[in-house]
């Protein structure tokens, strides 16, 4: 790139008022930020690869915000592709128009145009991030989204310094080739590495020389606040400091009670904040970053780790002859302590507007599993990963079909979304079975008499103001997975979880109702159940997903419409005058 083209960006990217202080009640203020998405070529393993990055920055510009803030990012398109930015985690009170869900609430901006999004944060304190929402293009165009308490006080010890740590991965493979890959059922193809803010880390080497690490300096004795974020596309990972513990203090931007851990556990979509006291002897100490997975007979994937190192102020540049310490991760097939880590957060004592709600209008039970649909026209077809069919990802025995046209969001405001979607999401899986049984992944047999499925736009409509109670059902159906689950435009109360089939008899019994995490993505366990409650307070068109990035290209979505409530203050407001519609970026309405 041109030395005159990063000076601009440089210039561009400014917040024009100081929300990224957040300090000693400040009055909000407006805070904004321009991105240039581009293409470039980086190098790493032997191989110049191009990506797809802002501001010539990987992982992109950090948003740094106060609570009550407004924030205004104006976004140019310098790609030979569309993409929408996603706030991910940012709960956009009244401003779905501004959620950034491609072909969800908006169409993409074109190549060669912009578009600008506004929106306030309320309500939220914490570690955010946000993410091109087209493709995959989410590998590379990321970044934090910090927001800090108004009157800058923590219900923790104060940090001498917070840094973001992204975990992420590294593709040789063009990102949008990879998408046209998936689409096709095909989840065959990895990433090289992971990557920790952007670094490969020193495991990972071509012809001898190693790849950079992140290196993080710390002074003896302080405290730092390490704001960990998965952007991955494809695997949870555990995430541990050498000679260190953490306490984990919040999560998706809410505080949780104060837990004291050696390791952390980050799923795709989610964040974790944890103070870490550098109270090691001074040297030289490393990170690590390890992916999970399933066992066989799942598909197998390389063992993908990244790691960098904590540097003290002092420390002899050779560690004084002594090897940097590693620290002792779990088995890469062992995900019992991803299980074990969630179960063990619950909320800080929540505010009074925050209570879990006792009554439960709306139940559903969604299973998540793969499937498979007949290609071309046939209607019947040979299963069980034959050649003739696509693998899909389903909910409830559904893969949502996402349209290239049309915003739903858009559609569903201007009363013209007959022929686009349906109302009829089911409430469950169309037959019970055995949700967990083993049997069910390939080379099974019994997988063969569950895995037909189809494509669909199948949504779900709620009144204001409605309690929703989902049971979400991880199953074995093709694989063995976990299945991160995000809702856009809420936080929901993660209840309970657990391992093998729900059983309502039993399981409610289980339910925390005093002090349950509040979370944006949910990891649903491998096996295993999750039980989330949430108020449908915020009208607007809201995409429900899994946040591996295969779950989601093969179906694994649907949307849920919220109804306006009875006043201008709890109804969806007219697009505002910043929003493209989509005929004005390209898109012509079926």
């Amino acid at each position: 790139m041109a030395a005159s083209f990063f000076l601009a960006v440089a210039v561009a990217v400014v917040a024009l008022a100081a929300g990224g202080g957040g300090g000693g009640g400040a009055e909000a203020a407006t805070v904004e930020h321009n991105f240039v998405v581009h293409e470039m070529n980086a190098t790493h393993l032997c191989n110049t690869t191009k990506i797809y990055v802002v501001n010539g920055q990987l992982p992109g510009p950090t948003v740094d915000v106060a609570e009550g803030d407004t924030v205004v990012v104006h976004v140019v398109n310098k790609l030979p592709h569309g993409l929408t930015i996603h706030w991910h985690g940012v709960r956009q009170i009244r401003s779905c128009w501004a959620d950034g869900a491609g072909f969800v609430t908006e169409c993409p901006i074109p190549p060669g145009r912009q578009h600008t999004y506004r929106f306030n944060v309320t309500g939220q304190v914490g570690t955010l991030w946000w993410h091109a929402h087209i493709t995959c293009l989410r590998a590379t165009i990321n970044g934090a989204f910090i927001i800090r308490p108004r009157d800058g006080k923590y219900p923790f010890p104060t940090p001498a310094k917070d840094v973001p740590v992204i975990i992420g991965e590294w593709w040789q493979l063009d990102l949008i080739e990879l998408d046209r890959r998936m689409m096709d059922g095909n989840f065959d193809d990895n990433p090289l590495s992971a990557t920790i803010n952007g670094k490969l880390g020193d495991l990972s080497n071509c012809s001898g020389t190693v790849e950079e690490s992140f290196v993080l300096d710390v002074v003896r004795g302080q405290t730092y606040l390490l704001r960990l974020i998965n952007t991955a596309l494809f695997s949870e990972y555990y995430y541990r400091v050498a000679g260190h513990t953490f306490t984990v203090v919040g999560a998706d931007g809410n505080y949780l009670t104060p837990y004291k851990t050696e390791m952390v556990t980050v799923a795709p979509g989610e964040t974790i904040d944890v103070l870490m006291v550098a109270d090691a002897p001074p040297g030289y100490y490393h990170m690590m970053a390890l992916a999970n997975q399933p066992p066989e007979p799942d598909l197998q994937i390389p063992v993908f780790t990244s790691r960098g190192l904590i540097r003290y102020a002092g420390a002899a540049a050779n560690n004084n002859g002594l090897p940097v310490p590693m620290p002792v991760m779990p088995h890469q097939h062992n995900t019992m302590p991803s299980y074990y880590f969630r179960k063990n957060l619950t909320a800080l004592a929540l505010p009074e507007r925050h209570r879990v709600p006792m009554h439960v209008d709306e139940r559903l039970f969604i299973t998540l599993g793969l499937g498979s649909i007949c290609r071309g026209t046939n209607k019947t077809c040979q299963r069980r990963r034959g050649p003739e069919t696509i693998v899909v990802a389903t909910m409830n025995n559904v893969s949502f079909l996402h349209h290239n046209t049309s915003s739903l969001l858009e559609r569903y405001y201007d009363g013209t979304s007959e022929g686009l979607y349906t109302e009829d999401f089911p409430d469950r899986p169309p037959r019970p079975y055995n949700y967990t049984n083993r049997e069910l992944i390939p080379p099974g047999p019994l997988e063969e008499a569950l895995e037909p499925t189809f494509k669909a736009t199948k949504l779900r409509r709620f009144k204001y103001n409605t309690s929703v109670e989902i049971v979400f059902q991880s199953t074995t159906l093709l694989q063995s997975d976990s299945n991160p689950m995000h809702l856009h435009g809420y936080d929901v109360f993660v209840l309970a979880q657990g391992v093998g089939n729900f059983n309502p008899k039993v399981d409610v019994s289980k339910f925390n109702y005093h002090n349950p995490q509040l979370r944006n993505t949910v990891q649903v366990p491998r096996g295993g159940w999750a039980a989330i409650r949430f108020l449908t307070d915020n009208p607007g068109m809201w995409y429900l997903h899994c946040h591996f990035e295969f779950h989601i290209i093969m179906g694994m979505a649907t949307a849920f419409i919220v109804e306006d409530g009875p006043t201008p203050e709890t109804s969806l407001p007219p697009p505002p005058p910043e929003f493209k519609r989509c005929a004005a970026n390209g898109f012509s309405q079926p």
